[in-house]
């Protein structure tokens, strides 16, 4: 038995060390212009692992791509840069991100990619810069989520996705479906899970819901405020009770995971799921004519929300590597957004490639995300990314929320308006006052 955990002990280190290391030497051409890519989202490294291929078949250089487990990114990336074969090319997704890491970021200003941004949309989002005022990262996608919405499991109650304006209206719908949920064979929501493969939707995309409101409140936050009033915490309740307790599994098994939200409302088991333009290809596949609804939560004046939309993930590329690795990288980069095909390619899995030359998107949410606004409504932006060490803050949230789905009880809410607020302050402190 001993030796049988020696044997496990020792495959997981080298599965760490793997993921840590880009091995450059070791790729297909190794060479002082390979290129060594860690990638931020894991649903992307298929379509990744192909574009990889072709460039290296037609340029002859070696571009490896590293995908780190779902939650594991940020310790992932720091270990990988202080590694010896550190990669040429990582995601900062924060602005916490630019000051932990822009001193491993390349100044990209001036660069040929930089001049490709195209700012002309409603909904592009602008670069991400360190507080010294370098160019720290370019994004690479355009994103917008809310509620996907099955307009076909509505009309057996004789509802229409039109008749949802408000929270009011959304949680008539949501409940009259789950009191049904038998005999229709559906229920209202899917699984909100809290494992690290999902626990996103509720500790980023739900909390960004408070973090709007609250600052548009303050008018704008501009940076990572050092505190806040949990002012919008009952909205944010508002929903995710209405989500958990009308939904396809039970609150209390939510925090095991093991669900598949997305196998959940492509099936039809389920009319609503929180989803994002990143799943459109998938959803729209088995469900033609869905659709998105906004964040509604109970704030006064919702009925001119619209969807969620900015970033969180910008391309950076590593200072510390070779000159001649920095400009294989950045013509790579350069090739992404340029290429029809490499660039359908990412369109097709991302949304929207906010470059002149980049192939256009027909993302159904995102087209959306744009009527919202021409009809004036309100864009909820991504004010999650002000999120201070946000793997250990989100982590903390998670094992609130555990507890409170498995007992309801205004104790355990109060234990999770502390860890919303209180920790953020705290994290603050320890990020920025070090």
């Amino acid at each position: 038995m001993k030796s049988k955990r020696i044997i496990a002990l020792l495959l997981s280190l080298l599965l760490i060390l793997s993921l840590v290391g880009c091995g450059i030497e070791n790729a297909v051409s190794g060479g002082s212009d390979a290129i060594c890519w860690l990638n931020y989202k894991p649903e992307l490294d298929a379509t990744l692992q192909t574009l990889a291929a072709k460039y290296t078949e037609k340029t002859g250089i070696s571009v490896k791509i590293i995908t780190p487990e779902s939650g594991t990114y940020s310790r992932t990336l720091q270990e990988s840069l202080d590694a010896e074969d550190p990669p040429t090319m990582f995601v900062i997704n924060t602005p916490a991100d630019a000051e932990a890491f822009g001193g491993y970021a390349y100044d990209l200003a001036d660069t040929d990619i930089q001049k490709e941004l195209d700012n002309t949309p409603a909904t592009t989002v602008g670069s991400i810069y360190n507080a010294a005022g370098k160019l720290v990262g370019l994004p690479y996608c355009q994103e917008c989520f809310g509620i996907a919405v099955n307009p076909d499991l509505l009309a057996p109650l004789n509802y229409t996705v039109e008749d949802i304006k408000n929270f009011d209206s959304l949680k008539e719908i949501a409940q009259v479906i789950h009191a049904n949920a038998s005999w229709l064979g559906y229920d209202a929501f899917c699984s909100l899970d809290l494992d690290a493969a999902s626990s996103w939707r509720v500790t980023g995309h739900l909390a960004n819901l408070e973090y709007v409101y609250e600052e548009r409140d303050a008018s704008s936050w501009g940076e990572t405020p050092p505190t806040l009033t949990g002012a919008h915490l009952p909205d944010f309740k508002n929903l995710y009770d209405l989500i958990i307790n009308n939904g396809v599994s039970a609150p209390e098994s939510l925090a095991a995971g093991g669900h598949n939200p997305i196998e959940e409302f492509t099936s039809g088991k389920a009319a609503f799921l929180p989803a994002g333009s990143w799943d459109y290809a998938t959803l729209k596949a088995a469900v033609p004519n869905v659709t998105m609804i906004p964040y509604y939560c109970g704030v006064k004046g919702e009925e001119k929300a619209g969807l969620n939309c900015g970033t969180e993930n910008y391309w950076a590329v590593n200072v510390k590597a070779s000159d001649a690795a920095q400009k294989s990288t950045l013509e790579f980069m350069y090739w992404l957004v340029t290429d029809e095909e490499a660039s359908s390619a990412l369109a097709t899995q991302l949304g929207y490639l906010p470059y002149k030359h980049a192939a256009k998107s027909d993302n159904g949410f995102l087209t959306l995300a744009n009527q919202y606004i021409k009809e004036e409504r309100y864009t909820m932006d991504w004010a999650m990314k002000y999120q201070p060490n946000r793997d250990v803050y989100r982590a903390g949230l998670v094992t609130a929320l555990t507890a409170y789905n498995a007992d309801q009880s205004d104790k355990n809410w109060e234990a999770f308006k502390t860890a919303f607020v209180d920790d953020w302050a705290k994290l603050y402190v320890e990020l920025y006052n070090q």
